[in-house]
C-alpha cells in the first residue's frame, strides 16, 4: 500500500512550487493505477491546513476547493482512509523513542506509526522520515 504524505499532495496542487510538475505527474500516475493508496487523516488535515493558509507563500486555494480535491481522492476505489487501531499506541511509542523525537516531529512519528501499522510504504519528500527504524519510505521525486 502506498501511504501519502501531505507534502506530495501540496506540491502537486501548488503550481508555484518548484516540485509541482514532478509531484503532479507522479500523483496522477498513482491515482490512475490500481495499487492501494492509504490516505491517513493526518495527511488530509495537513493538506487542508497548508493548502488553504493564505499567509503561507505559494498558490493557496479555498477551503471549498481543497474539500473537493479530497472528496475526489476518497471516491477512488483504491483509496483507503487510514485511522489508528488498537495497535497504534505501542507502535507510536516505539517510533517516538527509537526516532528520538522531539517537538514538531511527533506529527511525523504519528504518520510513520500509522504507515507501519498498515504495512504500507510512506511516499514523502521529507527526509526526516529516515529517522524512524522499521518505516519503509520512498521519495518519488528523487527519481
Amino acid at each position: 500500500m502506498i501511504v501519502l504524505d501531505a507534502n506530495l499532495l501540496i506540491y502537486a496542487y501548488d503550481t508555484t512550487d518548484v516540485q509541482h510538475k514532478s509531484a503532479r505527474r507522479w500523483l496522477q500516475k498513482v491515482f490512475s493505477e490500481s495499487e492501494l493508496i492509504g490516505l491517513p487523516w493526518q495527511t488530509i488535515s495537513a493538506f487542508l491546513r497548508v493548502s488553504t493558509n493564505h499567509r503561507l507563500p505559494g498558490n493557496r486555494i479555498t477551503m471549498e476547493l481543497a474539500i473537493s480535491f479530497i472528496q475526489q481522492w476518497m471516491e477512488l476505489k483504491q483509496v483507503r482512509l487510514l485511522s489508528p487501531t488498537e495497535r497504534h499506541w505501542p507502535i507510536l511509542k516505539r517510533v517516538l523513542l527509537d526516532g528520538q523525537v522531539r517537538g514538531p516531529l511527533a506529527t511525523d512519528a504519528q504518520l510513520a506509526a500509522i504507515t507501519i501499522e498498515n504495512g504500507g510504504v510512506l511516499y514523502t519528500a521529507d527526509r526526516d522520515f529516515a529517522r524512524f527504524p522499521g518505516l519503509r519510505w520512498i521519495n518519488p521525486l528523487d527519481k
